[in-house]
């Protein structure tokens, strides 16, 4: 049973001199404004109270140590308290133990590229027909049905304010973890320009806390990273070659010079902050590379110098299998939906993507999951684990792209990204062995159980996505 909070007495709040009508307190009235007091948010519930114990399971920790056939880990609140073979980890009195022989235990996933504000299906006269107000509430059910599919952590690579981040943390709606990029910066006619055909700027209609992120020249990237640091920006986002869904541009040319780069890095970095790269050209891998990025987004058209670039920098390798393969689903599951530039872009680019992919990790390039979601549906995330595997990596590989390595990129594996004892309780449980079927982890019906911060945010619910787009 879910702990009983106490009742909140109305009459306190009288006696506290606290206007329960507006919000605000009786001091406004002597001339002193205080901070607005909220209700209390509702806490996320621990059904078993304070300490679950979690044992018979295999763990794979996210380390790539071989998995412990028979562990028991041992939850106390929001973080791991023990991890170990069952046999010698002793379950305290208190706890309420979880009997999961036959099941596997995972870290939490961590997608490192997402797009809560988009929604799947390219739909311009949907778009045209969507207030920003409506645009940004989607974000909700988004949110959600990424945590509920095991994705505890994600970066959104640009579209979604700061807002909401803080919206999470403040218990408002469901969702995982966020670092955000806000806006994604874009020369004129570049990926980030929505400038249409017609004359028709469909960029205009951004909310006031997503600065335009179109940008010319070294002064003026200056001040854009900095309008979007002041936004809230965890990391800034550049579009360093062409793409696929963009009207005016190839993903085969590169986009900015290196030294508009290198101004972005640094004006980022001052404040502690990293850059990464939407970059699919060979040129416009290497320019953001020598720039300083930190991390390359799809590197569609990687060749050797590339891949030893990356090498010798650390350069991390966000690949997005998933993205394309979308893309060519929506166009044969709604023909005429999406312009024919798009489709053909995403059938040229899908096997120099796979091959890139593989002759990285055969080279030894850092790889960090992420999937572009938004360009495919919320919530089946964990399906670039499956075409991970599918052009090259091993499912443990997989598995620690989407965990240790992904925390690692983001500057969290200090709290996140492996099961070991003092991390926070982000973990995952589905049943069977994903090292024998990678597939098992984006199988809604084969998740047993989710937890974020040691709180349930899953455990057997109804299937995590759904593949009809938002608005048919």
């Amino acid at each position: 049973m879910a702990k009983k909070h106490e009742k909140h007495d109305k009459s306190d709040d009288h006696e506290h001199g606290k206007d329960n009508h507006d919000g605000h307190n009786h001091a406004a009235a002597n001339g002193h404004v205080d901070e607005i007091e909220y209700a209390p948010l509702a806490q996320p519930a621990r059904p078993w109270g304070q300490t679950l114990a979690i044992t018979g399971v295999r763990l794979i920790d996210g380390s790539g140590a071989d998995p412990i056939e028979r562990a028991t880990v041992i939850v106390d609140g929001e973080r791991i308290d023990t991890v170990g073979a069952a046999s010698t980890v002793k379950i305290p009195k208190d706890a309420t133990v979880i009997d999961a022989e036959g099941m596997t235990l995972l870290p939490g996933l961590i997608d490192c590229h997402v797009h809560f504000f988009g929604q799947w299906g390219y739909d311009l006269l949907r778009g045209l027909m969507t207030p920003p107000s409506l645009s940004l509430l989607y974000a909700v059910p988004n949110a959600r049905v990424t945590v509920e599919a095991g994705i505890t952590t994600v970066r959104d690579a640009g579209g979604a304010p700061a807002g909401v981040k803080v919206a999470i943390e403040r218990g408002l709606f469901p969702g995982p973890r966020m670092l955000v990029s806000v806006s994604f910066l874009s020369q004129t006619g570049g990926h980030g320009d929505d400038m249409m055909p017609c004359c028709i700027d469909l960029g205009d209609n951004k909310l006031p806390d997503v600065p335009s992120g179109v940008v010319d020249g070294e002064e003026a990237m200056r001040h854009k990273v900095r309008e979007i640091l002041r936004a809230g920006a965890d990391w800034i986002k550049l579009c360093t070659s062409g793409g696929v869904l963009s009207s005016a541009d190839s993903p085969k040319h590169a986009q900015f010079t290196v030294a508009e780069i290198a101004t972005a890095v640094y004006e980022a970095g001052a404040q502690g902050k990293r850059c990464l790269a939407h970059a699919q050209s060979t040129q416009g891998i290497k320019n953001a590379i020598e720039a300083g990025i930190a991390s390359i987004e799809h590197g569609i058209f990687l060749d050797d110098e590339a891949i030893e670039m990356m090498l010798k920098r650390g350069i991390y390798l966000v690949p997005t299998l998933v993205a394309p393969q979308d893309v060519i689903d929506l166009a044969a599951a709604r023909p005429g939906l999406l312009p024919d530039y798009a489709v053909n872009k995403a059938r040229e680019v899908m096997v120099a993507h796979r091959e890139s992919f593989r002759r990285a990790v055969e080279a030894g390039v850092k790889v960090a999951m992420g999937t572009d979601t938004g360009v495919g549906p919320h919530g089946g995330n964990a399906r670039e684990l499956g075409l991970m595997v599918a052009h090259g990596m091993t499912p443990m590989q997989a598995i620690v792209a989407s965990t240790q390595t992904a925390a690692e990129l983001l500057r969290l594996d200090d709290h996140l990204g492996t099961v070991a004892a003092g991390k926070l309780a982000d973990l995952m449980l589905v049943e069977g062995n994903p090292l024998d079927e990678i597939g098992i982890v984006a199988d809604a019906e084969r998740i047993g159980l989710v937890l974020k911060g040691g709180a349930p945010v899953r455990s057997r619910m109804a299937p995590a996505f759904s593949r009809v787009a938002v608005g048919v």
